[in-house]
């Protein structure tokens, strides 16, 4: 088909030629990056934290009347509270595992040092998220275990919350035994945590295991955690426990009640349950994610119905100016198909020079979100992918007038005569 023509026809409307293509730009630049961040949200809340969190939960709670001093005698009344308390989920009959717990993937309560392999080191090597637990630590957390050996008994021991933690052992996950490490060996070899002097020896080292917090502060090192065997003893704690296949709900149901009867000089969290699901941490953890992505694909939408109803009712316009000169075309033997077709290449060669000046636009838009909100670069597949969005969105808008226009009968080039 000669394009001339269309040229020639759309050089006589320049107003509206140009209002729409910038209309598909803007909608284009904006689209390729909402989809981008779109992405990138859906990305980070499918993040998978090392964790086996189906039928894991966790119980908070603080104690009523308990000692509050840090001399041995208090901190071993609180940990005697505390054994208490792991002897009554693990009798449950819906329970696996339990352990102690400071916190877990995701929870949003951070416990963090820095790591090195050198004692008394003034600059720290990795930043690294503390995980303190007691018995069946990694049973409960059902991380994958990939270097080394669990704990064992006589390696956990207690302490006061607030004394200096100096553990003989740990677990670490495999980012920070490459972060320290980078040439493997890890295994065996001492660390050293808070610019201490005292060698910390890595028994184990699982595959992976996310950081509780999942707010950008934390990307850098949002995979390097440490598993230390200290039962921390405070007024409050926090207990992870792992359920039995499919029992997770009879479970969660079941454990504040036993423990308020076991022990009625406590107080729980998050209203007056101190129960929160794997699935209920990992959803509020994500929540703002979940609402950005939601906003960035009502924008999309809007624009994109918008782009199409400016689409239509100027290709209806264009249209209703062009009945004659259809109904002549038709006359002189033009068929259905070859109206059709002129129109939505017309519409193409709009859209085309839209998404040329919007590719342009898109990048320049990123550039811009890059330097004042820390995005990353957008990759070319997202571009792409809105080039194609907004030309099949002109094809599709321009249908029903272009149907239309092919409806003309050729006995409307005679009316005037």
């Amino acid at each position: 088909m000669n394009v001339h023509p269309m040229l020639a026809a759309l050089r006589r409307h320049k107003a509206g030629v140009v209002l729409i293509g910038l209309q598909i730009a803007l909608t284009l630049a904006i689209v390729c990056n909402a989809i981008f961040i779109i992405g990138s949200r859906i990305e980070r809340i499918g993040r998978p934290s090392g964790l086996n969190e189906s039928d894991l939960f966790m119980v908070s709670q603080q104690w009523v009347g308990a000692p509050t001093g840090e001399d041995q005698a208090a901190t071993d009344a609180l940990d005697s509270l505390q054994l208490a308390d792991l002897v009554t989920l693990r009798n449950l009959p819906d329970v696996q595992a339990v352990t102690p717990l400071n916190s877990l993937p995701l929870a949003n309560s951070t416990w963090s040092g820095g790591a090195n392999t050198q004692p008394d080191a003034k600059n720290e090597a990795a930043q690294v998220a503390y995980y303190f637990g007691g018995k069946d630590l990694l049973k409960t957390l059902g991380v994958r275990l990939v270097a080394g050996r669990d704990f064992s008994d006589d390696e956990v021991h207690h302490q006061a919350a607030r004394a200096p933690r100096k553990p003989a052992v740990t677990i670490i996950s495999q980012a920070l035994a490459t972060k320290l490490y980078p040439n493997g060996g890890a295994l065996g070899k001492a660390i050293y945590f808070d610019g201490g002097s005292a060698p910390t020896t890595i028994i184990g080292i699982v595959e992976l295991l996310q950081a509780p917090s999942a707010e950008t502060w934390a990307n850098d090192f949002a995979w390097n955690s440490a598993l230390i065997p200290i039962r921390l003893d405070a007024g409050s704690s926090a207990y992870a426990v792992r359920a039995k296949p499919g029992r997770l709900l009879a479970a969660m149901n079941a454990a504040p009640a036993a423990l308020y009867k076991a022990n009625p000089m406590r107080v729980f969290y998050m209203g007056g349950k101190g129960v929160r699901s794997m699935a209920e941490i990992r959803a509020n953890a994500y929540r703002a994610d979940r609402g950005m992505a939601i906003l960035m694909g009502v924008i999309c939408l809007i624009l994109l119905a918008v782009t199409g109803a400016g689409i239509v009712g100027l290709t209806s316009f264009w249209v209703g100016q062009r009945h004659k000169q259809i109904g002549v075309r038709r006359a002189l033997g033009a068929r259905k198909t070859d109206i059709l077709h002129y129109f939505q290449t017309e519409n193409l060669l709009i859209a085309g020079a839209g998404a040329i000046a919007g590719i342009a636009l898109a990048i320049g838009l990123n550039l811009w979100l890059m330097r004042h909100f820390e995005m990353d670069r957008m990759p070319v597949p997202y571009v792409l992918l809105g080039v194609v969005v907004v030309l099949l969105l002109g094809q599709a808008a321009v249908l029903a007038p272009a149907r239309r226009a092919a409806d003309v009968p050729p006995v409307v080039a005679t009316r005037s005569v």
